[in-house]
């Protein structure tokens, strides 16, 4: 993992983060990761599964469609890749 050093926090900034980090019971340095995580975390990211579920939902597919395409998938094992 990297590592980060933060130079110049004020006095005051810094007697917040500890605070903070003793209000939810964790070290100043596990408030600031916290914190770094929450801040870059993208809202509304995409997950695929929930998007596929909602495509499926959307078009309005049944469990009768999914056996039927089970009945004509293609259940060969894929071949290994191989790198000649």
């Amino acid at each position: 993992m990297a590592m980060m050093t933060v130079r110049n926090i004020p006095d005051e900034i810094h007697r917040a983060l500890r605070v903070r980090a003793a209000m939810h019971g964790r070290s100043t340095e596990a408030e600031v990761r916290a914190i770094l995580e929450e801040s870059v975390k993208a809202e509304g990211r995409l997950k695929l599964g929930s998007m596929l579920a909602r495509i499926g939902r959307q078009a309005e597919v049944t469990d009768e469609d999914i056996e039927s395409i089970e009945k004509i998938r293609d259940k060969t094992p894929a071949k290994p890749v191989g790198f000649n």
